[in-house]
């Protein structure tokens, strides 16, 4: 892709988002796109949204399951930027008009002490966190899921910033060095349990999905920075968040988190 459909990409997913529609297939447009084309989409629309006064707070990781990877012919997960204005307090109502059409999951967030970059091993990893805490994250999607046949792949949801739109996390902090594949969650909605999960469903190890990142980050000049709040990827299946629902995620003793969708 030329820097001009790069920057006009972005552009569109920047307008799609704050007219809260939804744009069509990037992949569909643009065929011979590559992963290092949605990542420069994703950072042209990043960039429109920090011209305008946002702040990065930390990173998201995304496509972490195995489920996930093959619905999408990938064996690779992604990335996308966490900005100052997806933050959302633990307990906290989501206005009706915030997003198109927002679906939540329930992650590990790490909260870093150091910055990261390059080839790290997972003791890096670990000495460079503060704490751990769980977390709930809000997909929304500025593209159309499908369209004339065709579906999203990996250039889509990469461009579109990894899908993602808020974040949530409370006040519990734990040592990051307890066994996180077996911390686990219950999710409900209004009531009813709608998705349970272990953090083994993130690569088998949540940290494992910061390795990658620190790797991944550093080809695009980029690190993990002392501070940033890190998503290590859902363990569970995204779940809808129509109108008025009530989402309750209890992790046991690591922490709960709740939200309600105007």
């Amino acid at each position: 892709m030329t820097p001009d459909q790069i920057t006009a990409a972005g552009n569109s997913l920047y307008s799609a988002e704050t007219a809260r529609i939804q744009r069509g297939l990037l992949s569909a447009e643009f065929p011979d796109a590559t992963m290092d084309d949605a990542y420069a989409i994703q950072s042209a629309f990043v960039a429109r949204k920090q011209a305008a006064g946002r702040k990065t707070i930390g990173w998201k990781i995304g496509l972490t399951s195995r489920a996930m990877q093959q619905q999408l012919n990938i064996e690779t997960p992604d990335s996308g930027v966490l900005l100052d204005d997806m933050a959302f307090a633990n307990g906290a109502t989501v206005p009706a008009n915030r997003f198109i059409a927002p679906r939540i999951e329930a992650e590990i967030a790490f909260v870093m002490k150091a910055p990261l970059s390059g080839a790290v091993t997972r003791d890096q990893v670990l000495a460079a966190t503060d704490y751990v805490t769980p977390a709930l994250e809000i997909l929304d999607t500025r593209i159309v899921r499908a369209n004339a046949g065709k579906t999203r792949t990996i250039i889509d949801t990469i461009s579109d910033n990894a899908a993602n739109a808020g974040i949530l996390w409370g006040s519990a902090k734990h040592p990051p060095n307890v066994d996180l594949r077996w911390v686990g969650a219950i999710v409900s909605r209004d009531g009813v349990v709608e998705e349970t999960g272990l953090g083994a469903g993130v690569l088998n190890d949540p940290v494992t999905g910061l390795v990658w990142l620190a790797a991944r980050m550093a080809q695009y000049g980029q690190r993990i920075e002392p501070g940033q709040i890190i998503l290590s990827g859902s363990f569970i299946r995204a779940i809808e968040c129509p109108s008025g629902c009530r989402i309750a995620a209890d992790f046991g003793t690591f922490g709960s988190l709740t939200c309600q969708f105007e």
